[in-house]
């Protein structure tokens, strides 16, 4: 039983890397950054002032000193008006770490504007992030050691496929779903063993994910097709439009349910072959029948936590849209019925499909495993 799997395994690894070897892109042309970015620099905010705008009767607005940090013009103090554009920009205070961007030129006739030819871009965000990053590190190693660390590693290739594969090939035209698809099982096929090792819990956890990962890909396809979901409904969608990428949006949302479920089938399935063959090592004249009823009790414990979680997710991503329409006049049907809605619900209950198709499939696999590597009992027994 265990050569059998382990042939599986790896003509699900072959097949893989044909795949990532056919998708790979080339010379990636489309750029979408126009619109994202400017050229700006950074500057320390020095002082703020508060005073009533020029032409508003209430409305404050903040006359801002900054202190350029790079550039040609590094040193150099700048003067920012914030607040006129009806309070749309936000406050900074005294030390705020800033971009700034020189402003365009007024067009002829245009009345001049405020400050010295500066606009506010955004906040500096780099130091805090890092700290962050550090602390979650540590916070891993200081827990779990060896196993943090490797998964640790994991998490870096699991990026490095995203960011090296799965967008410049999405980019380079290839099928969005294919592209998921393909590298959501080189990431399972990569990061599940090296931190878990490459024995029967490991064997079980890679098989599962990728049986449970190829179910909810075709729930997804079908039920995107059903719903007649477009991938037209968010901002994200037009902004590629306007930038002319011939991209296929439905694609993309397929892609998004794929790769969003692949994280918390990883989770189930290493839980469910570990809880098996722990079951094992404590009961070693369990039979294969026993021993799935076990530790199916225990992934139903597991399954009702997480999809509790995956539902909480999709919604605290929606919140922002679920309070606009809380606070109007549409009904909950409607509301339902509109497509920046429907892709989330689609999605959540795609990936709640395809999390408890996880735990009996992975269950059943790692409890054949357990028996033909301890040389147990009959699996029909």
């Amino acid at each position: 039983m265990h050569r059998l799997f382990t042939g599986v395994a790896v003509a699900l690894a072959v097949g893989t890397a044909i795949g990532l070897a056919i998708l790979w892109p080339g010379d990636t042309q489309v750029r979408t950054s126009a619109g994202l970015t400017v050229d700006a620099e950074d500057a320390e905010v020095v002082s703020v002032e508060e005073r009533l705008c020029p032409g508003f009767s209430r409305q404050r607005c903040q006359d801002v000193t900054a202190r350029l940090e790079s550039g040609p013009d590094a040193g150099r103090r700048v003067q920012l008006q914030l607040g006129a554009t009806g309070g749309l920009e936000p406050d900074v205070d005294p030390g705020d770490g800033i971009r700034v961007a020189e402003a365009p030129e007024p067009p002829p006739g245009a009345p001049p504007v405020a400050g010295t030819g500066y606009t506010l871009v955004d906040f500096q965000r780099g130091a805090p992030m890092v700290v962050l990053a550090v602390a979650f590190v540590l916070v891993v190693l200081l827990f779990a050691r060896l196993r943090g660390a490797l998964s640790l590693l994991g998490l870096g290739f699991s990026l490095a496929v995203v960011l090296l594969f799965v967008v410049p090939a999405i980019l380079d035209g290839e099928s969005p779903l294919a592209v998921a698809v393909v590298g959501s099982l080189a990431v399972a096929l990569i990061t599940i063993p090296l931190a878990h090792g490459r024995g029967p819990k490991s064997l079980a956890a890679v098989l599962g994910t990728a049986a449970s990962l190829l179910l909810t890909a075709l729930l997804a396809f079908v039920f995107t097709e059903a719903t007649h979901l477009t991938g037209f409904s968010s901002e994200e969608a037009t902004f590629l439009q306007l930038t002319g990428a011939d991209l296929s949006l439905e694609g993309l949302l397929l892609a998004g349910m794929v790769i969003g479920a692949l994280g918390v089938l990883d989770d189930v399935t290493v839980s469910q072959a570990s809880t098996v063959l722990a079951l094992r090592g404590a009961g070693p004249r369990l039979g294969f029948r026993e021993l799935f009823a076990r530790a199916l009790h225990v992934g139903r414990d597991h399954v009702s936590a997480t999809v509790n979680t995956l539902v909480l997710a999709y919604v605290g991503a929606s919140l922002p849209v679920l309070l606009i329409f809380s606070s109007s006049d549409i009904g909950l049907g409607d509301a339902l019925n509109l497509e920046v809605v429907a892709k989330e619900v689609v999605a959540t209950l795609v990936g709640s499909i395809g999390l408890i198709a996880a735990v009996p499939v992975t269950t059943a696999l790692a409890a054949l495993l357990a028996l033909s590597e301890s040389g147990g009992s009959d699996p029909a027994a």
